[in-house]
């Protein structure tokens, strides 16, 4: 059974704790500690926004102009 708490900050783990130990009484138990990185972009991912930044604006289609081209090609 997987059991995944997501907390704000660290400072609320003495709060989980109690929770934890109600839910797995003195069954053993496996903590995994996972420091969240949403904000944050891979150097991967950075480099392409960096190319599409350097793309000539006049080749950029609006949403409408995908949406268009889409419904044409697929019939969606």
């Amino acid at each position: 059974m997987y059991t995944t708490y997501h907390l704000s900050s660290a400072e609320e783990v003495p709060n989980i704790v109690e929770a934890i130990i109600s839910a797995h009484k003195s069954k053993a138990i496996t903590i995994t500690v996972e420091e969240d990185e949403e904000d944050e972009l891979t150097e991967e991912q950075k480099h392409i926004l960096d190319e599409r930044l350097a793309e000539d604006e006049d080749d950029y289609l609006t949403a409408e102009e995908v949406i268009n081209q889409l419904k044409s090609e697929y019939g969606l």
